[in-house]
């Protein structure tokens, strides 16, 4: 029997086991929020030397959203404890090469652990209830990986069983929302499908159910919108305001896009996810 919420919990970060890897291995840009231009495999200016954050209890008035946003799903933690054996890329140079490249890989299988995990908990029908569990076992291996074979790995293979997988549920979820809750499509338009909703002004459309996926949402209006079943996977929400928004039964929706949209104490989100200290009351 697989534990969900046990599963969920492995996602989460854990910086005090993690080397300073989204600091390291990651290319950052000043205009998307870090702190300087810095290219992947630098160190952050503002990383010491027991791979914590000299600033990191003033990331928000610092204006840092980038680091603030920023969610490795808990693959830091693996990489530097169980693929690396607690062993730094302090050592050499070829060790630390390996090591950030084996981080990038392992965030994106911890990011799909994430949604098969979430697949799993949505599904009822029993068969591809039973694949998913497998799919998820599988993936889960991965990431116990060895070094050398991690960084050897097709990941985009992987992606795609994932992927079928995500769309076959989505797919059932939204269908089953929009459904059970057709009263309350009166007086509201419908979406259409569009990727590029940048700055849209969205509380008087339809959102229940709605396809969301990778759709650019920067800056729109979503307040009071009820986003239950909508499948928000990809979807870019920076700047999006989603205060008083209701995304209790959004699908496939991530910490990191959380974190990067506006939000209030009236905003609905799921509970396994945290609501950012820093979205207004």
């Amino acid at each position: 029997m697989v534990d969900s919420n046990e599963n969920i919990k492995e996602l989460k970060i854990d910086c005090k086991k993690c080397f300073g890897l989204c600091c390291t291995a990651l290319y950052f840009s000043a205009s998307e929020g870090f702190p300087e231009d810095k290219k992947a495999g630098n160190p952050c200016i503002n990383l010491q030397s027991d791979f914590t954050c000299s600033v990191h209890k003033d990331l928000i008035n610092k204006g840092l959203k980038g680091c603030t946003a920023y969610d490795c799903f808990g693959s830091g933690q693996k990489v530097s404890q169980v693929t690396c054996k607690g062993v730094n890329w302090h050592k050499n140079s070829e060790h630390a090469k390996q090591m950030f490249e084996a981080f990038l890989i392992m965030r994106q299988l911890h990011e799909m652990l994430w949604y098969i995990t979430e697949a799993l908990m949505l599904q009822d029908n029993v068969q591809i209830k039973k694949e998913i569990s497998s799919l998820l076992e599988d993936t889960k291996k991965l990431t116990l990986l060895d070094l050398d074979s991690l960084l050897s790995l097709d990941i985009e293979s992987h992606r795609n069983k994932v992927n079928m997988f995500l769309r076959n549920t989505s797919e059932l979820i939204r269908t089953k929302t929009r459904s059970k809750v057709k009263s309350n499509w009166k007086n509201k338009k419908s979406l259409s499908r569009s990727l590029d909703l940048f700055g849209a002004d969205l509380r008087k459309t339809n959102l229940i159910g709605a396809d969301l996926r990778g759709a650019c949402l920067i800056a729109a209006n979503l307040r009071g919108s009820d986003l239950s079943g909508a499948d928000l996977i990809g979807a870019d929400l920076r700047d999006a305001d989603l205060s008083g928004a209701n995304l209790t039964s959004s699908i496939f929706l991530t910490q990191s896009q959380l974190n990067t949209a506006k939000g209030n104490s009236n905003t609905k989100i799921p509970a396994r996810l945290t609501r950012p200290d820093y979205w207004s009351k």
